[in-house]
């Protein structure tokens, strides 16, 4: 079973980040993803960064994540 640490782990590992946090139940996962890199891009070009670091678990073991993926400034003014 998938597990949200799991995927945590994964996406930590590939990507810098300020926050992270993922919630799920073994089938349907939510992630807040904080982090530098997005500055500049677009939300579906920040979902790929992070599709990128899941590779091959996106198709095959993680049938829904949803995210909300933020820079540290987006970040700091919705808190």
């Amino acid at each position: 079973m998938v597990t949200p640490e799991s995927i945590q782990l994964n996406i930590a590992q590939g990507l810098a980040t300020e926050h992270l946090s993922v919630v799920g139940d073994g089938t349907h996962f939510e992630a807040v993803i904080v982090s530098e890199t997005f500055a500049g891009k677009n939300r579906v070009q920040r979902h790929q960064l992070v599709y990128q670091t899941l590779g091959d678990r996106m198709r095959e073991e993680i049938h829904a994540l949803s995210m909300k993926t933020f820079t540290p400034q987006e970040w700091k003014n919705s808190h």
